[in-house]
C-alpha cells in the first residue's frame, strides 16, 4: 500500500536529484575555469578571495547579521518602526487624558530627540538617529506633509464656505490680524537676540506674525467631532472660520516665503505675480477640466480606477513642482491641488480615504520625529530664555483668542460661545509645526526661537480641551448650546 502511495513521487525525486547534481557539477566547472582564467591574465590583478579568514559559524553568523542590521535600509526601517511604536503609545495615553491623539504623537517626536532620549540614552539615540540619517527622514517626512496638505485641500468645502462666509470671514480675518500685529510687535523685542541678520527685520517680523496667526484646521475639526459640537452654531462657526483662516494664512505664508527667498522687492513682486497667476489658472482652467473628466471616470465604481488615481498624483506632484519653482514652497502647491479636485459625487471622499491612511498613520509621525530631532529644549537653560518663551505663549494666546472673541461678539454669539470659539481657534497643532519647520529651513528662525515656538504650539493646542470645559462648552452645560440652522 505504501509503495503504491509513494510511487508517483519517485520520478519527480529522481529528476530533482539528477538536476541538482548536474547543476552543481556545471557551476563547479564554470567557477573553476573562471578563477583559473583570472589567474592567467596579469592585467586583471589579484583575484578576490571567495573564502575569507577562518571563522566559527557563530562568529560568521553574528558578523553577517550585524552588517545587515546596520545597513542604511535596515536603519531607516528601524527608525520608522521605533517612531510608529512610540507615537502610537503616546497617542493612546494622550487620548485617555482627554487630549487629541495627534498631540501625543507630536510629543513622541520630541521625546525621541535631543530633549530627552539623547540626554537619557545618548548611545541609543546615536544608534537610532545618527546625523547621516536625517536627510532620509527629511525627504520621507516631506512626502508625508505633501500628502497631508493635499488632504487638507480635499477637505475644504468651497460651497459650504460660500454659504456661511459672511460672519466667518470677519471672525477668521480678525483672528489673524490681531495676533499678526501683536507677533510683529513682539519681534521688535526678539530681533536683536534671535533675528536672522541675512534676511533683515521684515522677514523675521512677518514670520513671527504668521506663526502667531495659525489655526490647525484638522486638529480643530477632530476636537469638534469628538465633543459632539458639529451641529451647533459654535461648531459650524469654528469649522468655517478655521477653514477660511487656513486658506488666508497659507496665502500670507506663501507671500512671506516668496519675499524671503527672492531677497528683493522686485523679486518678491515677481513671485507674488506668478503665484496669483498659477492659482487663477488652477481654479479657472484645471479645476473645470477635472470636474468634467474625473467623476465620470469613477462613476459606478466603489474605488478610484488606477488610471484616474495616477492622473491625480501627477497633478499633485506637478502642482508641488510649480509652486516650489515659483518660490512659495511645494506644500502650498499640494494644498492647491487638493482644492481644485472636483466635488461632484463622493470623489473627494474616495480620494481622501486612499491618501489619508498612509499620510496620517505612517508618514506624519516621521515628520513629528524629524521636528523633535530639531527641537532642543535644553537650549532654554536660563530664566531669561523661559521668560521670553512665556511671553511668546502669552502674546500668541492674547492675539488669537482676543481677535476671535471680539469678532464673535460682533457677529452675535454669546460670551460663552465667543470664548469657546476663541479657545478652538487658538488650536495650532500640526499646521503650526509645518510653518515653523519652513521658517527653520529658510534660516529665519534659529534653533532657540524654533524651540520656543514649538513649545507655544504644543501648549496652545493642549489648552483647548481644558478651556472648553472651563467655559462650559463640553460636558452637561454643553446641551444648552444653540443648534446650527441647517
Amino acid at each position: 500500500m505504501s509503495d503504491r502511495a509513494s510511487s508517483p513521487w519517485a520520478p519527480v525525486l529522481s529528476l530533482y536529484a539528477i538536476t541538482t547534481i548536474a547543476g552543481g557539477i556545471c557551476l563547479t566547472l564554470i567557477f573553476h575555469y573562471g578563477q583559473q582564467h583570472h589567474l592567467l591574465d596579469p592585467s586583471l590583478g589579484a583575484p578576490a578571495a571567495i573564502v575569507g579568514p577562518t571563522r566559527s559559524f557563530a562568529q560568521a553568523l553574528a558578523e553577517e547579521l550585524h552588517k545587515n542590521f546596520t545597513s542604511p535600509l535596515a536603519g531607516l526601517v528601524l527608525q520608522v518602526l521605533t517612531v510608529l511604536i512610540v507615537s502610537r503609545l503616546c497617542g493612546v495615553v494622550f487620548g485617555r487624558l482627554g487630549q487629541p491623539r495627534v498631540m501625543g504623537e507630536i510629543l513622541a517626536g520630541i521625546l525621541l530627540g535631543p530633549s530627552l532620549l539623547k540626554i537619557a540614552l545618548p548611545d541609543v539615540h546615536a544608534f537610532l538617529f545618527p546625523e547621516s540619517s536625517l536627510p532620509r527622514l527629511f525627504f520621507l517626512s516631506n512626502i508625508g506633509l505633501i500628502l497631508f496638505m493635499f488632504t487638507i485641500g480635499l477637505e475644504l468645502n468651497i460651497k459650504a464656505l460660500s454659504t456661511r462666509a459672511r460672519s466667518a470671514v470677519l471672525i477668521s480675518h480678525l483672528s489673524i490680524i490681531f495676533p499678526f500685529i501683536l507677533g510683529s510687535g513682539l519681534s521688535l523685542l526678539l530681533y536683536d537676540e534671535f533675528g536672522p541678520r541675512q534676511y533683515g527685520f521684515v522677514s523675521f517680523a512677518m514670520f513671527i506674525g504668521i506663526s502667531m496667526s495659525i489655526t490647525a484646521f484638522p486638529v480643530l475639526a477632530r476636537i469638534i467631532q469628538e465633543n459632539n459640537l458639529t451641529r451647533t452654531t459654535l461648531g459650524v462657526a469654528a469649522i468655517t472660520s478655521a477653514a477660511i483662516d487656513d486658506v488666508t494664512a497659507w496665502c500670507i505664508l506663501a507671500v512671506v516665503v516668496g519675499i524671503t527667498r527672492s531677497g528683493s522687492a522686485t523679486g518678491a513682486l515677481a513671485v507674488i505675480f506668478l503665484a496669483v497667476l498659477y492659482i487663477v489658472f488652477a481654479l479657472m482652467a484645471v479645476r473645470p477640466a477635472l470636474a468634467k473628466w474625473l467623476p465620470r471616470s469613477t462613476a459606478g465604481s466603489d474605488q478610484i480606477p488606477s488610471t484616474s488615481l495616477a492622473i491625480v498624483f501627477m497633478i499633485l506632484l506637478a502642482s508641488c513642482l510649480l509652486t516650489e519653482t515659483i518660490g512659495i514652497h511645494a506644500l502650498f502647491g499640494a494644498f492647491v491641488a487638493g482644492v481644485i479636485m472636483p466635488e461632484l459625487g463622493d470623489f473627494k471622499h474616495k480620494l481622501t480615504e486612499r491618501v489619508q491612511d498612509v499620510s496620517t498613520l505612517v508618514l506624519l509621525p516621521l515628520f513629528f520625529a524629524y521636528t523633535g530631532l530639531r527641537t532642543q529644549i535644553g537650549l532654554l537653560n536660563d530664566v531669561h530664555a523661559w521668560l521670553i518663551c512665556g511671553l511668546v505663549v502669552f502674546v500668541a494666546v492674547l492675539g488669537k483668542m482676543g481677535g476671535t472673541i471680539t469678532a464673535a461678539r460682533w457677529t452675535g454669539l454669546s460670551w460663552r460661545e465667543a470664548a469657546g470659539l476663541g479657545a478652538l481657534m487658538n488650536t495650532r497643532g500640526l499646521v503650526e509645526l509645518i510653518v515653523l519647520n519652513i521658517g527653520y529651513d529658510l534660516g529665519i528662525l534659529n534653533a532657540k526661537m524654533f524651540t520656543m515656538l514649538i513649545i507655544m504650539a504644543i501648549f496652545t493646542t493642549m489648552m483647548t480641551g481644558p478651556l472648553l470645559r472651563l467655559f462650559g462648552i463640553v460636558g452637561q452645560s454643553a446641551k444648552t448650546l444653540q443648534p446650527a440652522v441647517e
